[in-house]
């Protein structure tokens, strides 16, 4: 193999591949980058066996195409420090050569034989969804799933799609978020009755590698699989096994007594200040809702107490409730802080449930009142 490059372009695709490369592994091939370059191009493929990127370039000037093996390591680290505007790479049975301007990195490298397949995407069945809106539905579900309960089906976000319709839904057994939005299925793409349970890892790769919110994402589920792709990038992630709860179940069958607006920006504020003295072994702060205002307020034995007032257009009975601080903060700071959400309450043990105009669920498990 013989490739030209311009050095920034080459280590903004690099370093995408090379994010799912373990640093330590028992297999030492999985510590590598795969080049793979033709005529037409190039691809960059990384993988830790249970998540795979590929990652296609453009602008190479390829004078001998082939394959070859790039330790990762060091190959982020001469992309990263050297200085020059373009690069060129030349492997043979020995190595690689990196040389630049005024500077010459030699590299051992392994078989590229030994590397793992990482899949493309050449189904014909999928959903297309814009990277703007898969990327929100990541944000406003993540948070709430749960990575230490030996119920590992909760360590992932649950995605359903449907016809027309993409729905995301993550809990950790005390609270669950729910997102939804526009996805159109092609091919008949649905997910029916499987369960597809995307790992918490793979969702925040995700997140982070597909940021150009003017292009599409076209999204495939299979049994034990998923692969989502932009125009230029591939991520393959394997589901988590186990069950997921009924979560349509949690939400009430009749609307609650209680409703009433909140505005996000304020509220949030007032948690966060109420929040102070908490601690960790009680992050609970109580709430009571009275005519034209709610109350935050926490105690902690050793640090004292916290009392803020917010002022909303509340005149309904007083209810005081009891909720997790960091539930509360994790959902808020999702939200746009410059619309308000409601609120929907029937007492203080029932789930306590929030809405936005746009559609995004949230429930809350409340703690116990006499614990506050």
């Amino acid at each position: 193999m013989k490739i030209m490059y311009e050095r920034e372009k080459f280590l903004q695709a690099f370093h995408h591949a090379a994010s799912v490369v373990p640093t330590r592994s028992p297999k030492p091939v999985l510590r590598n980058v795969r080049l793979d370059v033709s005529r037409e191009g190039g691809t960059l493929m990384g993988t830790d066996l249970e998540i795979g990127i590929r990652v296609e370039l453009s602008g190479l000037e390829v004078e001998e195409p082939g394959s070859v093996l790039l330790p990762a390591e060091q190959m982020i680290d001469i992309l990263r420090e050297n200085r020059d505007e373009r690069l060129s790479l030349v492997s043979d049975a020995s190595g690689v050569v990196v040389r630049g301007e005024r500077s010459v990195f030699r590299l051992r490298t392994e078989n590229v034989e030994n590397f793992p397949p990482i899949r493309s995407f050449q189904e014909q069945k999928y959903h297309e969804i814009s990277v703007g809106l898969f990327r929100q539905m990541i944000r406003r579900t993540v948070f709430a799933t749960d990575l230490e309960n030996p119920r590992y089906a909760l360590g992932g976000v649950l995605w359903e799609m449907l016809e027309d319709r993409a729905i995301a839904v993550a809990t950790d057994g005390r609270r669950l978020a729910k997102e939804e939005g526009s996805a159109r299925s092609i091919g008949g793409h649905s997910t029916a009755e499987m369960t597809t349970i995307i790992p918490v890892r793979a969702m925040q790769l995700m997140e982070r590698i597909f940021t150009n919110t003017e292009e599409d994402l076209q999204i495939t589920f299979r049994e034990n699989d998923v692969l989502v792709r932009s125009p230029r990038i591939t991520v393959y992630s394997l589901l988590v096994e186990g069950r997921f709860p009924r979560w349509r179940d949690v939400f009430p069958k009749t609307p609650y007594p209680v409703q009433l607006e909140l505005p996000v920006q304020p509220f949030y504020q007032a948690v966060r200040e109420a929040a102070i003295m908490t601690s960790q072994d009680y992050q609970g702060i109580r709430l009571m809702f009275e005519e034209g205002k709610v109350i935050l307020t926490a105690q902690e034995a050793e640090l004292g107490e916290s009392r803020i007032e917010l002022p909303i257009p509340y005149d309904g009975p007083e209810i005081p409730v009891v909720l997790n601080h960091r539930f509360l903060s994790e959902f808020l700071r999702v939200l746009d802080q410059e619309t308000t959400l409601r609120m929907e309450m029937k007492d203080s043990e029932s789930p306590v449930i929030f809405r936005t105009h746009n559609g995004y669920e949230y429930i809350v498990m409340p703690l116990a009142l006499q614990s506050s």
